[in-house]
């Protein structure tokens, strides 16, 4: 009577097993970039302050919102400044056209990584 290995799964299944975990990795990490990232939070109001030193060096601002909070933000890299340039703000500010600002808390305050006009407002 001979006494058999316990069977090891094959090359393929193991293949198999590490293709669908590489893949649950990548689904998980695109499914964060696309509902905005850990930590990520969003504020949408007007623009009643803009820290700067001129229209392309600007440190910060406040927007009121909605419901008449005053939020403050700190710029240090926006992912769509390209597209919102920073010194953008001082028109929304005239203007009073909302905007959405997605940020982080770090280092004690808010740090806004986008900005955009507020969903529903083209501007005049």
């Amino acid at each position: 009577m001979t006494e058999s290995a316990p069977a090891r799964p094959g090359r393929g299944r193991l293949l198999f097993i590490g293709v669908v975990g590489v893949a649950v990795v990548v689904l998980a990490i695109a499914a964060s970039t696309v509902l905005g990232g850990p930590g990520r939070q969003v504020e949408t109001g007007i623009v009643v302050a803009v820290q700067a030193t001129s229209l392309s060096s600007v440190q910060g601002f406040s927007i009121r919102t909605g419901d008449g909070r005053t939020v403050d933000f700190r710029i240090v890299s926006l992912e769509n400044a390209s597209t919102f340039p920073p010194g953008h703000l001082a028109e929304h500010k005239v203007s009073l056209v909302p905007v959405r600002v997605t940020y982080v808390d770090r280092s004690g305050g808010h740090e806004a990584v986008r900005i955009e006009d507020a969903p529903g407002n083209a501007g005049p």
